[in-house]
């Protein structure tokens, strides 16, 4: 990766992209009592709007990985803005909830999909030394989009209604259409290793070695190829389904989605329920918008200090583990001046770990599986995407408070922290028992009757991930 260059481009195109999506899915939680009040219904069935977004948006994430990685990024990601404007003109028509479900949900949230894991691909394919950081400004995109979005969205509703505000939105979430244009594909030596193992098998033709050898087997755009060069390519992609370490991510992935989303469907409701005015209220989402910015680029930097590089798992699960009792602390805080504090801190730490996602992630699975790894991730949010946000309103109208929706969230959020720490710490105790195994016994020989020496080699160190994987090999040597 060049660290560099167009690279500063591809960054800028991302924090568009992450303002566009990430941003306006946030900013529909403040049209969350507009929608209540004009179609007369509960928390529940009104907090689905904003989890059928999430939802679409997260569970159709491989879809974008699959354009952008088998026909272009560029194509992809200006599809997706077309999508996504289409959605949010047609909600400022919407008479029903359920036309809000269709429109604003499935199509703007599938708009979505297309454009944010490859947009974030990239930046991974562009960025190496500097990855974290470059990340960090990327995803910066969403905290700074909240904080200007979410007054602005409360100024358009209060003077053209919600029906106006969304018919702006749809105008201005076209810009993903010009972010698109500034993604310009690359070709990485790892995306080569692929069409170098492909032309090794021995059902491709001759004359399919000497097409495909003038050009890359998963550059985009390639008409030439067959049904076995697409099928090969695909199973490469997704080889790491099967790594423990991305089973473990993946596990931990769902609990935190779970508890993360309520929050920003609920703050602005709990905030007023507790007294706190409509302007106050959406103030709390611009300080959390604006202290996620700082979040994303502090710890995207500090991340990518060789003291820190090593520890990025850690940083990590320490910053959900914060959100989580930052949830866990939030029904005590039933002012204006005691919520201050709580969206600085939750918003800090939220930033944090949605910076370090695509960071541990290529950690895991490696740069040339990113944009299908980062599919997958995203593609685990879906469900908790889902049904999170009603399952809290329903726990609202069940107990007439907040109190047990946000304890669930703070409780799922430990969780996944939790789960991620005693794996690493599972990995590392069973990796020095396996040390202190081979220091012990590595260089014992056996002298046999005819001469000949064993040498017992009880591991053998894998240089790519650093963990131990083969176990009690014998080689012998005859004198």
């Amino acid at each position: 990766p060049p660290d560099g260059g167009w690279g500063w481009m591809i960054v800028a195109g991302c924090f568009l992209v992450t303002i566009c999506t990430r941003a306006v899915t946030r900013c529909i939680s403040i049209f969350f009592v507009e929608f209540q009040a004009y179609f007369g219904q509960d928390y529940a069935r009104t907090a689905w709007i904003h989890s059928i977004v999430d939802c679409a948006t997260m569970l159709c994430a491989p879809l974008g990985s699959l354009i952008s990685n088998h026909v272009s990024c560029q194509a992809g990601i200006m599809l997706g803005g077309l999508l996504a404007s289409a959605g949010l003109i047609l909600s400022s028509f919407a008479t029903s909830l359920e036309h809000l479900y269709l429109s604003l949900g499935v199509l703007t949230g599938l708009g979505f999909a297309l454009c944010y894991s490859p947009a974030i691909a990239m930046v991974g394919k562009y960025f190496n030394k500097r990855k974290a950081l470059a990340y960090g400004i990327a995803m910066s995109g969403s905290g700074i989009g909240t904080f200007i979005l979410a007054p602005v969205v409360q100024l358009l509703i209060e003077h053209f209604s919600w029906r106006g505000a969304l018919l702006i939105l749809g105008g201005f979430v076209l810009n993903l259409c010009v972010c698109g244009a500034l993604m310009r594909p690359i070709a990485l030596k790892e995306d080569c290793k692929t069409a170098s193992e492909f032309l090794e098998q021995d059902y491709v033709t001759e004359e399919q070695k000497r097409d495909l050898k003038q050009m890359s087997i998963c550059s985009p755009l390639i008409k030439l190829w067959s049904h076995e060069c697409l099928c090969y390519c695909s199973r490469k992609e997704y080889d790491f389904l099967l790594m423990p370490g991305f089973m473990v991510l993946a596990v931990s992935i769902l609990f935190m989605a779970y508890g993360c989303s309520p929050l920003f469907v609920y703050l602005v409701p709990y905030a007023l329920s507790v007294g706190v005015s409509h302007q106050q209220a959406a103030f709390l989402m611009s300080i959390l918008g604006v202290i996620d910015i700082i979040g994303n680029v502090t710890f995207g930097w500090l991340t990518d200090r060789r003291c820190l590089k090593k520890h990025r798992h850690f940083c990590y699960l320490f910053a959900v583990g914060m959100d989580g009792l930052c949830c866990l602390f939030l029904p005590v805080l039933q002012n204006f001046p005691l919520l201050v504090p709580f969206s600085f801190t939750f918003g800090y730490f939220d930033g944090a770990y949605v910076t370090l996602i695509p960071v541990v992630t290529a950690d895991v699975v490696g740069t040339s599986s990113l944009s299908s790894a980062l599919g997958v991730v995203y593609f685990l949010h879906a469900i908790p995407y889902l049904v999170s946000p009603p399952v809290a309103g329903w726990l609202v109208d069940t107990t007439g408070s907040y109190t047990a929706s946000f304890l669930l969230c703070g409780f799922s959020m430990i969780f996944s922290s939790m789960l991620l720490c005693f794996a690493r710490l599972a990995r590392k105790i069973k990796r020095m028992h396996l040390q202190s195994l081979t220091n012990d016994i590595s260089t014992k020989q056996n002298i046999w009757t005819n001469g000949a020496i064993a040498y017992s080699v009880t591991a053998e160190l894998d240089q790519k991930d650093g963990e131990y994987l083969a176990v009690d090999t014998n080689s012998y040597h005859n004198r």
